[in-house]
């Protein structure tokens, strides 16, 4: 129990701007560390959810809102998955070789493929909370940021790391199957949360997280195969693709279904 208490808080303190009350590096604890990130995704998405549900029941839902709520998910990670997003544009839309690729996803200066994306990326996000009926729509916002880690981190057990990877040699070691285990009960049950808000009539929500799931193991596989093989930047592309996906899905049909 005291391992995976300090996985959880290595999960909190790797991949949340939140201040951690519990900073103690465990190094048997690590296998376990990721295994926690959908559990910390589930606490980010009840912030941001929180976030949706006061400025809808205040009323405030014009641009600024927008801009806020797109902006949430980036403040409270530290944009350390926006960091991979951006260096995973860099080496895929570069066309070229793999060694190149790979010299590129682990070079530190930006490149203008980064800028363009993330430019697009938050216009996406913003134009989407802009049309988003923020006040019945927050529900879904507490499960997207959980299942897209989830789905990131099942990536992570199932596919070869990257040579370069920080999931390469020791970490790699560090996976069993009842890590697997763990997660893909996670992933049900949060499928299975989905599920209950679309039987309380929120259909919207339901496609919002199955469809943020979908890409983000997508985004995942492509990705790694385009790189060659599966790497922490390549986990914080698909989760922001993924969550992108969710927002998208609930500004299109959130006002229909």
């Amino acid at each position: 129990m005291k391992k995976h208490i300090a996985a959880f808080f290595m999960a909190w303190g790797m991949f949340c701007a939140i201040p951690c009350p519990y900073r103690k590096w465990d190094e048997t604890a690590r296998g376990w560390m990721l295994v926690y990130l959908p559990v910390v995704g589930l606490i980010l998405g009840g912030i941001w959810a929180l976030l949706m549900w006061g400025f809808g029941a205040l009323g405030f839902i014009g641009a600024l809102a927008a801009a806020v709520l797109m902006a949430a998910p980036y403040l409270l990670t530290g944009f350390i998955h926006l960091d991979g997003f951006m260096d995973c544009c860099d080496a895929i839309l570069s066309r070229r070789d793999l060694a190149e690729r790979q010299r590129i996803l682990k070079d530190s200066h930006v490149g203008s493929f980064a800028v363009i994306c993330v430019a697009l990326l938050f216009l996406g996000g913003f134009a989407a909370f802009c049309d988003m009926d923020v006040a019945a729509s927050w529900p879904a916002f507490v499960l997207i940021p959980a299942v897209t880690r989830c789905n990131a981190v099942l990536a992570v057990q199932r596919i070869a790391p990257m040579h370069t990877s920080q999931y390469a040699g020791g970490f790699a070691k560090k996976k069993t199957r009842a890590q697997c285990a763990v997660l893909l009960v996670e992933l049900v049950l949060l499928l299975a949360a989905a599920c209950c808000l679309a039987a309380c009539g929120r259909i919207a929500a339901l496609l919002a997280v199955i469809l943020a799931s979908f890409v983000c193991q997508a985004c995942c596989y492509g990705a790694s195969k385009n790189l060659g093989g599966m790497s922490g930047d390549i986990s914080g592309f698909s989760i922001t693709l993924g969550e992108l996906t969710g927002v998208v899905t609930m500004a299109v049909l959130g006002g229909i279904i």
